[in-house]
């Protein structure tokens, strides 16, 4: 069935596409909706975002932490309740299959993730159980989440996880070019709450909305990867700056391990994110999966892109590792071109001995 939010009944709201099927891409002001949901000018942000699309499976019984360990790239044993993490969970070459945002109360493990996540990881999670003291559930008919870049006091009682982004979390690490104090996504704090759908609307109330078009412009202004946008069937961690919040590099094996132990001490991930600063002068946005391409050949591949209320147009890509940093970019759209400037996110020569070398990249903590 089709997920439809009882908040696209909300007055303006016009219906997202593509990942966020489902919500409201707007409720008809979108960069005003930007403004209310970032807090500018000194103004406290205030309003929360319907993310109720999105995909929620638990994981109950004794085990489950240390289990979940196990199969997954993060060090989640010694978890304790209402701290968020992020967790991947990889293919044997390293490649991304899942991501989720980590949740635990002291006798659930709660795991957000995106809407055609939550039914295959369920199935998977209990393909995997054997004879251990586990119980998965995908509870995403009774849940529904909503994001807001600060805490709601009324919302005390919900479970909350808190977007570790950018912290270089410990057993991580950054593959960012920037200083850590420098980096943008310091200037974003994200929260999702978990909500009895049911009681969806009755959390809202009389909160201003805005849609997830004004979440996604801070998010790619934040740097902030996103499984199935910045991801394909190819993408490993370190092409992203993953490691910094979902990698733990001195934990236990685990499924895709030897990929990331490799690239990470030997090599050098094939591609890596950009941020792109596009030409605003056609009033257009090109659409992901657009072509980036220096001098007339192909490169990488736009993966976000959003209309930011200061910056303008502004998307992320995905590049391949040996494009000039200093290149000027051209994006590719169904016959339009614009002009792209690109930041480095993830550094040329990310690994971790020419890392240590050049003083770019920041050992595990």
């Amino acid at each position: 069935m089709t997920y439809k939010s009882p908040l696209l009944q909300r007055h303006g709201a016009v219906e997202a596409g593509g990942l966020d099927a489902g919500v409201a891409a707007h409720y008809s002001d979108p960069i005003r909706e930007q403004r209310l949901l970032a807090g500018v000018h000194g103004a406290a942000a205030t309003a929360v975002v319907d993310l109720s699309h999105r995909g929620v499976v638990t994981v109950s019984g004794p085990d489950r932490l240390s289990w979940l360990n196990t199969l997954s790239s993060q060090q989640l044993t010694n978890l304790a309740p209402g701290v968020g993490t992020e967790l991947l969970l990889l293919t044997i070459q390293g490649r991304i299959e899942y991501d989720a945002r980590v949740l635990d109360d002291g006798e659930t493990t709660w795991l957000i993730v995106e809407n055609d996540e939550a039914a295959p990881l369920a199935a998977w999670l209990t393909s995997m159980k054997f004879m251990l003291r586990v119980e998965v559930a995908d509870v995403s008919a009774g849940f529904a989440v909503l994001g807001s870049t600060h805490e709601v006091p009324e919302w005390d009682a919900l479970l909350r996880w808190r977007d570790p982004w950018p912290e270089v979390a410990v057993g991580g690490y950054s593959y960012a070019v920037v200083p850590e104090d420098g980096h943008p996504g310091r200037e974003r704090s994200w929260f999702e709450y978990l909500v009895p759908a049911a009681e969806l609307e009755a959390t809202v109330g009389e909160r201003p909305l805005a849609g997830v078009w004004a979440a996604e412009a801070l998010r790619i202004a934040a740097w902030r990867p996103r499984r199935g946008a910045e991801t394909d069937e190819k993408t490993i961690p370190h092409e992203l700056d993953l490691l910094r919040t979902a990698v733990h590099l001195s934990k236990g094996c685990y499924k895709g391990q030897e990929t990331v132990a490799r690239v990470h001490n030997l090599g050098h991930p094939p591609r890596r994110l950009v941020f792109l600063q596009l030409d605003g002068s056609q009033h257009t946005l090109p659409a992901p999966g657009s072509a980036v391409s220096v001098g007339g050949r192909t490169v990488g591949t736009v993966t976000s892109v959003a209309q930011h209320y200061e910056m303008g147009p502004i998307a992320l890509a995905v590049v391949k590792r040996t494009v000039d940093p200093e290149a000027e970019l051209t994006v590719e759209d169904d016959g339009e071109q614009y002009a792209a400037a690109q930041e480095v996110i993830v550094a040329p020569d990310a690994g971790q001995v020419v890392g240590r070398a050049t003083g770019f990249l920041r050992a595990p903590r």
